[in-house]
């Protein structure tokens, strides 16, 4: 039973039979937009923490895990990446992440909702510090339609930092928009999505695989990594190019001229080495 004289934040699994929970203080936002409902609490243990339509997004305390796997092994396994597109991400922390790498010139964020943003300014600015870098362009609009509408070979990495697929993430997950991706990416170029538990969405984890190697993507790569706050606590995202993914840059990473707290060239191989009944389940997808 969870203490009673405390006010809790709690997210249910229901169809995996857990809870993650968090003590709460104060709520210090909340905006439906016409997309969905963005709330912010305060927590006792976590700093800040953000939900949209009662889903757990990120606190303060850990979202540096999310972050910087969803850009750094990307960045780092790309020959030289200088145009960015990030789909999703309106918190803006995967920005932050990419504009750490001084060789990109141009990183595009398309959210749909600015009312994310909006929450993330006010309530978790450490996340918002690159918004004004003028390689930095914010656009919100769907990301779906930016896209389709994108000129072939636009990008060198495309990160889909995306809610769970429903609501307006639900047609990032699927062939057709993996196939507009294909097209927008340039030679060598990978797309990187959040490719959700290992544990608890292992066939989601698959079927994104089997979607995104029918749109083209002949070579994929799925790296795992904690993440406290996510159902079962455990998460991942997938890499996937046309061509055979580039050797990872390890001497670039190791020389990295800005720190992390989380990524590192051993977070990087470790997360490349899936568990044994993870590998088995991609098998052939």
């Amino acid at each position: 039973m969870l203490p009673s004289d405390k006010k809790w934040y709690s997210e249910p699994a229901i169809e995996h039979g857990s809870a993650f929970s968090l003590t709460i203080t104060e709520k210090l936002f909340e905006e439906q937009s016409p997309f969905q409902k963005v709330e912010v609490f305060a927590t006792e243990k976590f700093g800040n923490l953000m939900t949209i339509d009662g889903l757990v997004m990120l606190t303060t305390r850990d979202n540096f895990l999310y972050h910087e796997m969803m850009s750094h092994p990307v960045l780092f396994t790309h020959p030289n990446p200088k145009r960015v597109l990030i789909i999703g991400g309106g918190d803006c922390g995967t920005l932050r992440e990419v504009l750490r790498h001084p060789g990109v010139e141009r990183a595009i964020q398309v959210d749909i909702d600015e009312v994310v943003t909006k929450a993330a300014l006010l309530h978790f600015p450490e996340l918002c510090e690159s918004n004004d870098d003028p390689r930095a362009e914010l656009h919100f609009d769907d990301g779906l339609k930016w896209v389709k509408e994108a000129a072939p070979g636009s990008y060198d990495v495309i990160i889909v930092d995306s809610t769970d697929p429903v609501g307006p993430a639900e047609g990032l997950f699927g062939e057709a928009f993996y196939r507009d991706c294909l097209a927008a990416l340039g030679e060598n170029g990978i797309l990187v999505q959040q490719s959700e538990s290992p544990l608890y969405h292992l066939e989601l984890l698959a079927e994104m695989r089997r979607f995104m190697g029918k749109a083209g993507f002949a070579h994929r790569q799925t790296l795992h990594f904690p993440q406290p706050v996510y159902p079962s606590g455990w998460w991942s995202c997938t890499m996937a190019a046309k061509a055979p993914i580039p050797a990872f840059r390890e001497v670039d990473a190791t020389n990295r001229p800005f720190e992390t707290l989380f990524y590192t060239p051993g977070t990087h191989q470790g997360g490349l080495s899936l568990p044994p009944y993870v590998a088995r389940a991609l098998e052939g997808v």
